[in-house]
């Protein structure tokens, strides 16, 4: 076996990316402090090629060396853009007949693997502080909580790992 090259894992350049048929979710991220879980964001959401991602509060936003050093130039590929309120943009994506879910730990909280998208659903996951998580507000605006099923000591996953863990998920429930 060998490692193939760059030149030989047949992805996309910006402009194809910008032009492709993108997977039907949203990401929001609802008050992110770290720079570099924001870049992993916009990487994970290149992978999966992602519609759209919505930075809100205090998450920071491109241009940023640390999301730079992350992003690896995702943020050149994925749409985004910078709101104050997370809540306006639930309210909106919502009446856009998006199916909103805070990825948290709460009451009748799905779980990930018992969560199946219904056919053609255009989903918006949202993302929260490390420290707070989701805004409570959100929680109680959002169509369902979605929980990483965990067996360990910890009490939750960096955001930008459930992130990934998330994005791969919907994508491959959305897709096969």
């Amino acid at each position: 076996m060998r490692k193939l090259k760059n030149n030989e894992l047949g992805r996309k350049n910006i402009a194809e990316f910008k032009d492709a048929k993108k997977t039907p979710i949203i990401v929001v991220l609802d008050n992110v402090r770290s720079s570099n879980n924001v870049g992993s964001v916009f990487r994970s959401s290149d992978a999966f090629l992602i519609e759209k991602i919505y930075l809100c509060g205090i998450t920071a936003t491109p241009p940023n060396k640390d999301i730079q050093r992350t992003a690896l130039g995702a943020t050149d590929s994925v749409e985004w853009e910078y709101a104050k309120d997370t809540l306006v943009i639930v309210e909106k994506l919502k009446s856009e007949g998006f199916f909103v879910a805070s990825i948290e730990q709460a009451e009748n909280a799905v779980m990930l693997n018992n969560f199946s998208p219904e056919s053609g659903q255009k989903i918006a996951i949202v993302l929260g502080n490390e420290v707070k998580g989701v805004q409570q507000e959100i929680v109680s605006n959002s169509d369902t909580c979605i929980e990483i099923p965990q067996l360990g000591t910890k009490h939750s996953l960096n955001i930008s790992v459930s992130c990934g863990i998330v994005l791969w998920d919907l994508f491959n429930k959305i897709t096969n």
